[in-house]
């Protein structure tokens, strides 16, 4: 399994970076252009859960949606989800990803590391890692930083 990380610090604590990834309406509003919405559509966020991302305009050229079952949650900490639908899932099988958000040492009360890893396996040889996936998404969690002066 092929293995590709990122990461953003955030000027907002793991534990509100935390509470704004996991709340559907907040997540919604943060970057409508890259993430135009998110429903769980079975579940309540914890293991098994279905939650479906429908990604906004900036990047649908490349994924329109993702249909993502939640395999762990650490509370506060981390999410992993495996795809099981959507753009992502016709380019790579499997592809599971992991957004974890790490207080900063000393300044846990101001700052956090947030931190993106997907493990995955290429469907097809000339298919690419997943860089655009990753790009996004580290793009979209430092949105949180601007976001947070408004929630």
């Amino acid at each position: 399994m092929k293995i590709m990380k990122g990461e953003v610090v955030l000027s907002i604590p793991a534990e509100k970076a935390w509470e704004m990834y996991r709340n559907n309406e907040i997540i919604s509003k943060i970057n409508p252009e890259m993430l135009s919405g998110a429903e769980y559509i079975q579940g309540d966020g914890g293991p098994g859960s279905l939650r479906l991302f429908k990604l906004g305009p900036a990047v649908c050229n490349y994924v329109k949606e993702s249909m993502e079952q939640i395999e762990k949650v650490e509370m506060g900490r981390s999410v992993t989800y495996q795809v099981i639908g959507g753009d992502l899932k016709k380019m790579y099988d499997p592809y599971r990803v992991t957004f974890s958000f790490i207080p900063m040492e000393g300044e846990e009360n101001e700052k956090c590391i947030a931190e993106w890893k997907a493990e995955f396996e290429v469907v097809a040889p000339a298919t690419p890692p997943p860089e655009k996936a990753r790009d996004a998404a580290l793009g979209f969690l430092k949105s949180f930083d601007n976001f947070q002066l408004s929630y």
